[in-house]
């Protein structure tokens, strides 16, 4: 039997589907989200370009500082200030490592808040993927007339 044989009677054996590149992605945001330091809601992103990753981030303290699982949450009007979102860590480590994130996609494990949505826009990402819906409707009318992609991401056997 040659190997492409082999290899299509294990895939039948197992029944193993290969993931799409949007799961695929989606779910390295998700890995990404198990390192946040906000037990309030953890969240991940990942920015892609030509299906290579470029950067990654979690919700997390201003570095340097303590991290809300330790000390408790800075609050303002029933939200966590302490912590940088996912998606802005995401845009500084590129920056930071000097890599360009102009026309790329964001995968987030919740759609951005107002202000990172301002920010993906403003660093030339063309489209965001996300898992859950979080809170801002604006971001949905704002994103098509900017020309954003804007899309949720199902993923089997992962409620969003």
């Amino acid at each position: 039997m040659n190997e492409l044989m082999q290899m299509e009677s294990s895939k039948a054996v197992t029944g193993r589907k290969r993931a799409s590149w949007d799961e695929y992605f989606m779910r390295i945001a998700m890995q990404a989200a198990t390192r946040s330091t906000c037990d309030r809601k953890h969240v991940g992103a990942v920015i892609v370009r030509d299906k290579t990753i470029l950067s990654t981030g979690y919700n997390g303290s201003v570095r340097g500082m303590a991290h809300c699982d330790d000390v408790g949450h800075m609050m303002d009007n029933t939200h966590c200030i302490a912590t940088v979102h996912a998606e802005a860590n995401a845009i500084i480590q590129a920056a930071k490592n000097g890599t360009a994130v102009d026309g790329a996609s964001i995968y987030v494990t919740a759609s951005p808040c107002w202000n990172c949505f301002k920010l993906i826009a403003n660093s030339g990402i063309k489209a965001i993927y996300y898992h859950e819906f979080y809170r801002d409707e604006k971001v949905i009318k704002v994103a098509r007339e900017a020309g954003i992609e804007l899309k949720q991401v199902e993923l089997e056997g992962v409620a969003g």
